[in-house]
């Protein structure tokens, strides 16, 4: 694929070298105020650290996190950060490049253990909290972690497996511990004693978290020296081709990654001023860096929502707060655009909405304008990109089904099975090079070398084309692609059609064996209309698909199984017995 123009020599523009014919050809397609590269800016700092305590020399009383109706303002927070850190530096003996897991939803505590784990030069290894005891221990053991920080509610798995790790400290919280004094003291009552959501465990050397930064306070925080090049954060991959991996993401990868979404949204956001909706989790890669980093470093105020499972709380939540961004992934947006409640909020204040994680609908994104008067722009990356690599203009020059245009300083092109660059419009694997790709995975060379190339390309696994302005489109994964009879069909093509019927609530598909044609399509629905039929399924299908592309087999199902995000995981069912109905 010709990734830059005729001027180009094909190793991307230099820091320093931007004159237009060294610029990739779809930076002509930018907004106006967006640069094409960012080099200049992250080569001011030394560490994700110096972005956070220049955001709070420059936004000391602005809100920084809320949840739960409390905020905390960045001086808060800073504050709270030191002394974390320095208990970790001096009651626990953390030194420099230690790495520390932190094991816990969206609550204050989260960010306040990030930073100050980053204020003592630690490692941070991002923990999904709902973790099997299967899969803590591997990520434990694999990272290498002495210390965790963990929710109380999911300690007894951490008990049932701490003995078979390396952790020397452990650090529980409980869910009100930063809302202040009688509110803290209620909630954690009524979620331990009322609701029952805290099993019973046994962690004698626990320490309590607020018993940390009561003692770390009388302590000081010792500065300690980073640079860009350094690994900042482990960030385990899903593992759903195999086991968890972790992607080393160094300081210049987030730095990097957040001055170009920062850059990105020069067009509609302001410093400062800006009020995101954090539904996702900030141990995934997407809200991590969208949210608890760009939106930090814009000085803008994000609200934590700590269970977005429990919609109809949600909306009354979010519905105090004029909020301006809000981040979320297509199976979030849809089930909001179902509740009467949302559709019923006020979006006046409304900027923009960005989706990530999974194919965005192009049913979803259109009911999102119909219902808020305001596009979703999809973006696309994956944790070993820190992870966004592209996204669509915010400026309302956004083509919905496309992922957008390369981030300044990034670059994709299109490969085929053999490595070789595919021309404009060819449909292949999308490659990707730029500061925020990864430096490898923690101890496995040999997987980094099937993902990276030697001249730093980054192989994504995702099939996509790119047409002749830069706007690319990701057809499927891979591994998930369906051979009927040869004929390749992806499963996105097909759920996005289906998707569009007004009876169908979800919908994934997936291949199955047929003798006669190698594979055809299943598809799993989720009814809105419980009238809804699996030949009304079928039809619909055949109105908008080619007759090898439509669906075979149809199950309908009450719900769909997903990650902690709430990605569709077709590989969960394709492990399922085939059911034709």
């Amino acid at each position: 694929m010709a990734e830059f123009d005729s001027n180009s020599s094909g190793s991307g523009s230099k820091s320093g070298n931007d004159s237009p014919s060294d610029r990739p050809f779809w930076t002509a397609r930018y907004p106006a105020g967006v640069p094409t590269t960012v080099e200049a800016v992250v080569n001011q700092y030394r560490s994700v650290l110096d972005v956070f305590e220049e955001t709070v020399g420059r936004f000391p009383t602005k809100p920084a996190f809320t949840c739960m109706g409390r905020t905390m303002t960045f001086s808060e927070l800073n504050r709270k950060a030191e002394s974390f850190a320095a208990y970790l530096q001096h009651e626990l003996k953390m030194k420099k490049g230690d790495r520390i897991a932190i094991q816990m939803p969206n609550v204050l505590q989260y960010p306040v253990a990030l930073y100050g784990s980053l204020k003592a030069g630690l490692v941070i290894v991002n923990t999904n909290p709902l973790y099997t005891e299967r899969e803590m221990k591997h990520q434990f053991n694999d990272a290498g972690c002495s210390t965790v920080v963990i929710l109380a509610n999911f300690a007894h798995n951490l008990q049932k497996v701490i003995h078979e790790t390396k952790v020397q400290h452990v650090i529980v919280t409980e869910l009100g511990d930063l809302l202040g004094f009688p509110k803290s003291l209620v909630v954690n009552t009524v979620v331990k004693h009322v609701k029952k959501m805290v099993p019973e465990f046994s962690l004698p050397d626990a320490i309590p978290f607020a018993k940390a930064l009561e003692k770390g306070a009388t302590l000081t925080w010792t500065r300690v020296p980073m640079e860009l090049d350094e690994i900042a954060f482990l960030q385990y991959t899903g593992g759903t081709t195999g086991v968890s991996k972790g992607a080393m993401l160094t300081h210049r990868n987030i730095v990097s990654n957040m001055q170009q979404i920062h850059c990105w949204m020069l067009p509609l956001l302001k410093e400062g001023e800006e009020l995101a909706i954090c539904a996702l989790p900030l141990y995934h890669i997407f809200a991590f860096t969208v949210n608890a980093m760009a939106i930090v470093k814009y000085g803008g105020h994000n609200l934590l929502i700590t269970n977005p499972r429990d919609i109809p709380a949600f909306v009354k939540e979010i519905k105090k707060y004029p909020f301006t961004v809000f981040t979320g992934v297509n199976t979030l947006y849809n089930a909001l655009l179902h509740n009467e409640d949302f559709r019923a909020l006020d979006f006046s204040a409304l900027k923009v909405a960005v989706a990530g994680g999974m194919a965005l609908q192009k049913a979803v994104a259109l009911k999102w304008r119909e219902v808020t008067g305001k596009p979703i722009v999809e973006g696309y990356g994956l944790t070993e990109t820190s992870p966004v690599a592209s996204c669509n203009p915010i400026d309302g020059s956004d083509r919905v089904g496309t992922i957008g245009l390369p981030l300044p300083s990034t670059y994709l092109k299109i490969i085929d099975d053999d490595g070789n660059d595919l021309p404009i419009g060819g449909t292949g694997e999308i490659c990707i090079k730029g500061p925020q790709v990864m430096k490898g995975y923690w101890q496995r060379p040999d997987e980094t070398a099937n993902v990276m190339t030697k001249d730093g390309w980054f192989k994504s696994g995702d099939i996509g084309i790119m047409d002749s302005d830069g706007f690319s489109r990701i057809v499927d994964r891979k591994k998930d692609m369906i051979l009927v009879s040869g004929f390749n069909v992806y499963p996105n093509e097909v759920e996005d059609v289906i998707a569009t019927h007004p009876g169908v609530l979800e919908v994934a598909a997936i291949g199955i064996a047929d003798e006669k044609s190698g594979e055809v399509v299943k598809v799993f629905v989720v009814k809105k209309d419980p009238s809804l039929t699996a030949e009304q399924v079928i039809a619909h299908a055949r109105s908008g698909l080619a007759g090898y592309k439509v669906p075979k087999a149809v199950e309908f199902r009450n719900e769909l199984p997903k990650t902690n995000v709430g990605k569709i995981l077709r590989r969960a069912l394709r492990e399922t017995p085939a059911v034709v109905r």
